[in-house]
């Protein structure tokens, strides 16, 4: 007998074992049409699972996010079931799900063209429509070896060679195509309807440069049209913000081979730069922190004794001088514990704020790299509170309120909140913990903020809060951070006399609005597609002439503007109006004033602003009260 426990609470009993099939077709012939697998006391299984016992089941359809992992990682499979049809050489190697879709290596001869991918995908949309079972069987380890060696599949047969000899192996078989995978699938291929291959990469066999290269198939595959065609869509959208492209148009900024992985700021860039730091700067002084800086390199023992250098030593950039060993600093927190710890600190001073932008290097691998979003030299509004464990909640309630000001005037509305918790590999004491994540949860929900678990998510050091802002598209971008750390301060033997005399340890919040600049500023030129709002934009005003009679009156106008602490320019080219015009809509600058002869005789502006808006004709204090009002309303 088996009972099964359904997500409603109501039971359906079965004289035996029973799969997660049958107990769909029990409850209604839709429910077993649209089932694609079931979640067994919490684990998800195929819908052929056995169930021998009493159980709880949860159904689950393209509706669920388990489904749609379950429909991504079958894609995978029918990609190489289609590689494998059109090129019999080809061998396969691993396709697992990623973000939004999944990706699957491939060893050939040659590599894959556009047309490829065009022929692999139609393959694909007929295996599919064939709507050929996928069917599970279990082979003994060595069973399969010999079984993948047979089929000429060398890098299978690897993979399976390093499971330990006395476990089975899972295999999923779809009409001729048989493949290696732990599972689960959906039922057969005519679930998968909706998918789209994307591009074509190089990929080192197990992510090692030292082995061969193979070629990743990329794709993306959803549970209806719609979803398909949003996330198309959507991706249309982002390859038109795109900031690489749009920091060459708008000339902010370039990357050169001479120093991967590190930005070239031009000039109109490092004035957006200088606005975000100001800004933030303005954010340190406003709200208690002193601003400090450290030093770049540091003595590697110093990074032995935080753990950072057993846990990040391959990221680090290090030197040796005087047969000393050095690293340049992946991140701030060690040096500001080093400033805490001159002269004696005592309870009254605490809590204690320092803020920082720290510039950080770490040794990203090549392939990583991506624009000004991914660098290898960064630069942080790092932040560190020293602290009691009394003042722990205040000081992050206060945070998450603050960085949610901060958030709104940059334009960002939605934020995600989660919280990350103990990870397995971790230094302090579990009490340390459990009060950690006790403060941070606590200060979400005294902040009013719904929030999500992110388990094993924390840093080696401590729990943080993670807050994940989303673009104008849809994206989600992971900034700001709030870290509670019991043990830097203990390595690193940071103390404070406290109201009774006596030596104790500070707690260290470890704290990040922005994070890195550079990528904040490229989620910036991608959330607003390059139209920076009038405060954060490099130039806020182009005057244009008609004529040279106009010209010292441009100058005078730009003067009067310049002085009311705007950014202006003065296009004084001998070029038709209607260019100079289009050219400065092109650079997306917020507002053009344009004279003519009618405006130098009446001492006023013709303005337009970002948009093709024609605001008219207005005197140039009136002009410079709407573009200073634009820049303090943060519009």
């Amino acid at each position: 007998m088996s009972d099964i426990t359904l997500p409603d609470g109501s039971v359906r009993s079965f004289p035996g074992p029973v799969t997660v099939a049958e107990v769909a077709a029990s409850i209604g012939t839709g429910l077993a049409k649209a089932a694609l697998g079931g979640k067994v006391d919490g684990a998800l299984v195929d819908t052929s699972f056995r169930i021998e016992g009493n159980a709880n089941l949860a159904i689950v359809t393209a509706k669920d996010a388990d489904g749609l992992e379950l429909i991504r990682h079958s894609t995978a499979h029918l990609l190489a079931y289609a590689v494998k049809d059109l090129f019999p050489e080809a061998q396969v190697t691993i396709g697992p799900v990623i973000e939004n879709g999944f990706y699957y290596d491939f060893a050939y001869k040659r590599p894959f063209t556009p047309e490829d991918l065009v022929a692999i995908e139609k393959r694909m949309t007929e295996l599919a429509n064939k709507d050929e079972p996928i069917v599970r069987r279990v082979l003994p380890r060595d069973e399969a070896v010999a079984h993948f060696k047979n089929m000429g599949e060398a890098y299978k047969a690897e993979i399976i060679g390093s499971i330990p000899a006395d476990q089975d192996v899972s295999l999923y078989a779809e009409g001729a195509f048989e493949d290696l995978c732990r599972g689960p699938h959906v039922p057969s291929t005519g679930k998968l309807k909706h998918f789209k291959l994307m591009k074509v990469a190089g990929a080192y066999w197990r992510g090692d440069h030292r082995n061969e290269m193979l070629q990743r198939v990329y794709g993306t595959a959803w549970a209806t049209k719609d979803e398909l065609q949003q996330y198309l869509t959507m991706l249309e959208e982002a390859e038109k913000r795109d900031h690489r492209k749009l920091g060459r148009e708008l000339d902010l900024f370039h990357i050169d081979e001479h120093s991967p992985g590190t930005v070239f700021w031009h000039p109109k860039g490092w004035t957006l730069w200088q606005e975000v730091e100001q800004y933030m700067r303005a954010v340190y002084r406003d709200n208690g922190y002193q601003e400090v800086k450290g030093p770049q390199i540091l003595d590697k023992g110093l990074w032995e004794k935080t753990g950072h250098w057993d846990k990040y030593r391959d990221n680090m950039f290090t030197t040796e001088s005087e047969k000393r060993d050095y690293a340049l600093k992946p991140m701030n927190c060690p040096g500001h514990i080093q400033i805490f710890k001159q002269g004696i600190k005592s309870y009254r001073d605490l809590p204690l704020r320092y803020g920082e932008f720290g510039q950080c290097h770490r040794n990203e691998p090549t392939g990583g790299l991506h624009g000004i979003m991914r660098v290898r030299a960064f630069t942080q509004d790092d932040g560190h509170i020293f602290c009691t464990e009394a003042h722990i909640l205040d000081e992050c309630v206060a945070y998450t309120a603050l960085l949610q000001k901060v958030y709104d005037d940059f334009g960002f509305k939605n934020i995600i909140y989660k919280v990350a918790t103990r990870p397995e590999q971790r230094i302090g004491s579990d009490e340390s913990w459990d009060k950690a994540e006790h403060a941070l949860m606590e200060s979400l929900r005294r902040s009013g903020c719904e929030f999500e678990i992110a388990p094993g998510d924390g840093a080696f050091y401590g729990p943080k809060i993670e807050y994940t802002l989303k673009d104008a598209i849809g994206r989600q971008w992971q900034c700001g951070t709030m870290q509670v750390d019991f043990s830097m301060p203990e390595r690193l033997d940071a103390e404070y006399v406290g109201e009774d005399g006596a030596r104790h340890r500070p707690v260290m919040l470890h704290r990040a609005i922005v994070g890195s600049l550079e990528r904040f500023i490229g989620i910036l030129i991608e959330e607003h597609a390059g139209a920076l709002p009038t405060w954060l934009a490099p130039t806020q005003v182009a005057v244009l002439n008609i004529t040279d009679a106009q010209l010292d009156y441009c100058h005078e106008t730009a003067k009067l503007l310049r002085n009311q602490g705007l950014r202006v320019e003065v296009d004084a080219r001998n070029e038709k109006i209607t260019a100079k015009i289009r050219s400065y809509a092109m650079q997306k600058v917020p507002f053009i004033a344009v004279i003519g002869d009618k405006e130098l005789a009446a001492g006023s502006v013709a303005v337009r602003a970002r948009g093709n808006q024609d605001l008219g004709v207005m005197s140039v204090q009136a002009f410079a009260d709407l573009v200073s009002k634009a820049v303090a309303d943060k519009v």
